[in-house]
């Protein structure tokens, strides 16, 4: 009963992994194949809306 229920885990954690590899590399591959003119627009809109902030964080060094 061990050996299945480590079989079933290892099984689990490489589907989980290879699913979240692959949505990670198909999403990267449709924006840059069908992201036209509009592949930043809310990175774009993110540094707009954060221009001005204050800095947070501990000291540089």
């Amino acid at each position: 009963m061990k050996e299945y229920i480590f079989d079933l885990t290892v099984v689990a954690l490489l589907v989980i992994g290879f699913t979240a590899t692959l949505g990670v590399f198909t999403n990267g591959l449709g924006e840059r194949l069908f992201g036209g003119k509009k592949k930043t627009e809310f990175v774009d809109q993110s540094a707009r809306f954060q221009t001005g902030w204050k800095s947070v964080g501990g000291k540089k060094k």
